[in-house]
């Protein structure tokens, strides 16, 4: 048996579920949040705004069995938890630091065009 080609684009090829996964909303945030550093739960909870704790459960879990994200649990009371991005997911967070620049810095051209279009279409 011959092994598919790769192709992002297909809906049947395991890159694409990647790609979905990590492209969604709340990925991105976590992976941003932990570039270079580790956070316990309570500082990525507070670092990325307006996730509730069982997106932020679900995601970080999602990215740990995907291989980018890295958990430590400490066996001690209370318990504390610790996260941060295994290699893969480092060599992923230069993108994603590189995309959230990029948001950052065309703000306000996004805002211009988005005032734009809808004086366009708001007739």
């Amino acid at each position: 048996m011959t092994a598919q080609p790769l192709n992002v684009l297909s809906q049947h090829c395991p890159s694409h579920r990647v790609l979905e996964m990590v492209a969604g909303k709340w990925s991105v945030l976590v992976l941003y949040a932990l570039g270079g550093r580790t956070l316990r739960y309570s500082e990525l909870e507070q670092s990325v705004g307006g996730i509730s704790q069982k997106m932020l459960t679900q995601t970080l879990r999602e990215l740990e069995r995907n291989g980018l994200v890295e958990r430590r649990a400490y066996p001690v009371v209370p318990p504390r938890t610790e996260y941060r991005l295994s290699p893969l997911g480092e060599s992923l967070n230069r993108i994603v630091t590189d995309l959230g620049l990029w948001a950052q810095d065309h703000m306000p051209a996004v805002l211009t065009a988005r005032q734009d279009y809808d004086s366009q279409h708001s007739k």
